[in-house]
């Protein structure tokens, strides 16, 4: 077969075609160009431009209204919107702060180990907030001196608020000897989440029992500031429940640990 002739040079399109092909992408430029004018300007973000003195389109926001708490300026406090009631329905209990407070070797430590286990066996969320415990870190630079025993005891209650905020069944385990500290941890929460236990155990008792062998420095003078020896205990006036001795008997753990869990069936606290 005989090859078809090829051509030196391609035919070129005439003027008025490509005028007209010019003429189409001019203007669709134009028309891209004044779209994203329109969008703002795209990514460079140019766009309309607000002229000096002409009022911000859309809604004002509000000024944050900024808190000065103690030594902390300027600070906002943010809300979250899973609050308290929803985190009590998923752990199907109420957040609540049970305290237990009085003398050395009256049982706190027991009390509370006994309480948390008999809770958890139950399907509840608990957290023991021991005193000796908790200077092992989070008060390790506190004496036992007044003011020290006092800011001991607040930073406790504020990290017990957080548990019951949460919705567990926080149990603070602590001497905590003067009133007002008591109070103030109190007055921190809701009065009806704050359930103050007192064990109301003569100081001869816990002084035979001296678990520790604390009582014995302090009488020998060896450790300043004990309570019940050389420092004040001031028991609660109108705690929530106070465990006593009975038939010259101190009650067993689980005795004690039933007492404080049918006060919290009787108040709802095992549901949500």
């Amino acid at each position: 077969m005989a090859s078809l002739p090829v051509p030196h040079t391609l035919p070129r399109a005439s003027p008025a075609v490509v005028g007209a092909a010019s003429g189409r992408r001019g203007r669709a430029a134009v028309r891209v160009r004044t779209a994203t004018a329109a969008l703002g300007g795209g990514c460079g973000g140019g766009g309309m431009e607000q002229r000096h003195g002409e009022a911000p389109h859309g809604p004002v926001k509000e000024k944050p209204v900024m808190s000065n708490i103690g030594k902390s300026t300027n600070i906002l406090w943010h809300n979250c919107p899973i609050g308290q009631s929803d985190r009590q329905k998923l752990l199907g209990q109420k957040g609540c702060v049970v305290w237990i407070t009085g003398l050395s070797g009256s049982g706190k430590s027991t009390l509370a180990c006994a309480l948390s286990r008999e809770l958890h066996y139950r399907g509840h969320l608990t957290y023991v907030l021991d005193g000796d415990n908790l200077r092992h870190g989070l008060t390790r630079d506190l004496s036992f001196k007044a003011e020290d025993r006092a800011e001991n005891i607040r930073r406790v209650g504020e990290v017990a608020k957080l548990f019951a905020d949460a919705g567990i069944i926080c149990i603070a385990s602590l001497i905590s000897p003067y009133r007002r500290d008591r109070d103030a941890c109190r007055a921190l929460l809701p009065d009806s989440i704050f359930i103050e236990v007192f064990l109301d155990l003569p100081l001869k008792i816990c002084e035979a029992r001296d678990p520790k062998g604390l009582y014995k420095l302090a009488r020998t003078g060896k450790i300043k500031g004990f309570t019940g020896v050389d420092d004040p205990y001031e028991p609660p006036v109108n705690g929530e429940i106070v465990i006593t001795m009975k038939d010259g008997e101190c009650p067993s753990p689980k005795a004690m640990a039933k007492q404080v869990l049918c006060y919290l069936e009787e108040n709802g606290y095992l549901q949500a």
